[in-house]
C-alpha cells in the first residue's frame, strides 16, 4: 500500500540520487498528458521538500507549455535494480528562463550540459 509522505526524508534522497532515471509528468485541463523519461544529473534536491529540475533533453518543450498554464507536475522515480520502490513527487512548478532573476543561481547548481552524439 502507498504511504503519503509531506516532505522528503534522506532515505528518500538518497533513493532519488541513485536513480538514473527519472520521469516528469504535467497536463493541462485540455491537454494530453505528457510524460518524459529524464536524466543526466539533471535534477538537484534544495530541501526536504524542494527540487530544481533542468530541461536539458526532449523533442520539444511541451513540459514548460504546460507548466506555464498549469503548474502542476508529477516527477516519479522508479527502481530498476535491488528493493522494488516506485517514489512519487507531487508539487507546483514553476519554468525558470535564462532571463529571469532566479537562472543564473539555480543553472549554477548543474554542470554544463553537453551535447551528445545522435550518430550510431
Amino acid at each position: 500500500m502507498g504511504q503519503r509522505f509531506a516532505e522528503l526524508s534522506e532515505k528518500h534522497i538518497q533513493f532519488m540520487v541513485e536513480q538514473r532515471i527519472f520521469f516528469v509528468g504535467t497536463a493541462t485541463a485540455d491537454s494530453r498528458v505528457n510524460i518524459s523519461p529524464k536524466g543526466m544529473d539533471s535534477l538537484k534536491v534544495l530541501s526536504s521538500n524542494r527540487v530544481v529540475w533542468l530541461n536539458v533533453t526532449g523533442s520539444s518543450n511541451e513540459t514548460s507549455a504546460h507548466v506555464q498554464q498549469a503548474p502542476r507536475m508529477t516527477i516519479m522515480f522508479c527502481a530498476f535494480d535491488g528493493q522494488p520502490l516506485i517514489l512519487r513527487l507531487y508539487g507546483v512548478a514553476r519554468v525558470v528562463h535564462k532571463n529571469d532573476a532566479d537562472w543564473a543561481n539555480l543553472f549554477s547548481l548543474f554542470k554544463p550540459p553537453t551535447r551528445y552524439s545522435t550518430d550510431i
